[in-house]
């Protein structure tokens, strides 16, 4: 799987931006088909099951969707995850890494 590196920072407002991001994510979600929906929604159980993270949140951009597993403490299963992985980047799904947390992206 393609992996970037990503040097972001934390935003200096922090309610101020999970509020856009949010209002971002509840706009742009409807444009989306069910079939979306769906994909990524079994991508945040599977990353459930696999990572121990603050949370695992989703995020529907203009030109593709995000799974960012927040903060993530440690890998759980391992082996699952790479299999997993391995299955996404065949789909097209590329992975950041940032001191945030992990991204995992796709264009739909």
């Amino acid at each position: 799987m393609l992996t970037r590196d990503l040097d972001t920072q934390a935003a200096p407002t922090a309610w101020w931006a999970a509020q856009d991001a949010r209002m971002r994510n509840i706009v742009n979600k409807s444009h989306y088909a069910e079939s979306t929906h769906i994909r990524v929604e079994r991508m945040v159980l599977a990353l459930g099951l696999c990572y121990s993270a603050q949370g695992i949140h989703e995020a529907f951009g203009k030109r593709g969707v995000s799974v960012k597993v927040d903060r993530p403490g440690f890998v759980k299963d391992r082996k699952n995850l790479a299999l997993l992985e391995a299955d996404w980047a065949e789909l097209g799904v590329v992975k950041r890494v940032s001191a945030q947390g992990v991204i995992y992206r796709f264009a739909a």
